[in-house]
């Protein structure tokens, strides 16, 4: 059980994140909130890149900073934009990573071939990283977080400048590893997380939102949003959620405390729930 109590941090005299409580139990969770809510903050905080302020975070009930290397044992990590030699090829790669790791060439061999094949780079094992797609790499930056096994995966915006095709198997992959290890995931692409994450982790002006599922979520918003054909006049209490397409042509998502007249009502998304959560200026 990972266990952030109280916790603060302080850039001088900014606060990025205030008074931060949560517990994380093995499951998916989800950290979704617009950029520069906290979410990477956080996440360099629970990776040991950063300290708090005030406050503390435990593993099993012991301060990480106190457990040092036994923790970063623990953990994998997939930050935004991770370093990889051109010319490696995906088993050179995860050598050198299972080197720096200390983990003897004969196992790390054994759990290359298997991590390989969980990422669906079998066929690439041999072929240099500098060939390979967005997504690809990607799956080589997994593949490095899982070497030694890791019972907290911590992964920040690791769909970003994804195709939806990659988008789709990283979430199916990630969904795969979670298991009976914690796996949280950063991001504010609300698709990458709505199938997949049991608990959503929100922050609302530096603080704690909630920490809830996607279900309860959508469920606080239902019977208030609508549909109206593009062009309506939205009138005072209504908010412009977003603008798509429907069965009959452009409509407006809009958000209202009591049904309007000309409005059909529509099930909340996860999407729907977080643009009306942060509306225009707020974070």
């Amino acid at each position: 059980m990972l266990s952030v109590e109280h916790v603060t941090k302080n850039y001088g005299s900014f606060t990025a994140l205030e008074d931060i409580s949560l517990t994380f139990t093995p499951g998916v969770y989800g950290l979704l909130a617009p950029n520069g809510a906290g979410k990477t903050t956080l996440i360099k905080m629970l990776t040991t890149l950063l300290f708090p302020t005030k406050g503390q975070i435990l593993w099993e009930g012991e301060d990480i900073q106190a457990l040092g290397a036994e923790y970063r044992g623990l953990l994998g990590y997939l930050p935004q934009q991770f370093g990889y030699y051109p010319n490696h090829t995906p088993r050179q790669f995860l050598r050198y990573a299972a080197a720096l790791q200390c983990i003897p060439r004969r196992e790390a061999d054994g759990r290359i071939d298997g991590l390989l094949e969980l990422v669906g780079l079998s066929d690439a094992a041999d072929k240099k990283l500098k060939k390979f797609s967005g997504g690809m790499l990607q799956r080589v930056g997994i593949a490095v977080a899982m070497l030694n096994d890791p019972r907290l995966l911590i992964l920040d915006e690791p769909t970003a400048g994804l195709d939806p095709r990659e988008r789709v198997r990283f979430r199916n992959l990630i969904h795969a590893l979670s298991g009976e290890r914690i796996v949280i995931l950063s991001t504010h692409i609300v698709s990458d997380i709505e199938t997949i994450a049991g608990q959503i982790v929100m922050f609302m002006g530096h603080r704690l939102y909630c920490c809830d599922s996607p279900t309860h979520i959508r469920e606080q918003f239902r019977g208030r949003v609508f549909e109206f054909p593009a062009g309506t006049a939205l009138e005072p209490g209504q908010f412009l959620l977003s603008e798509g397409q429907g069965a009959d042509g452009p409509v407006l998502r809009v958000l209202a405390d009591t049904p309007p007249a000309g409005g059909t009502p529509v099930e909340p998304g996860l999407e729907d729930a977080f643009l009306a959560i942060y509306r225009e200026g707020q974070i």
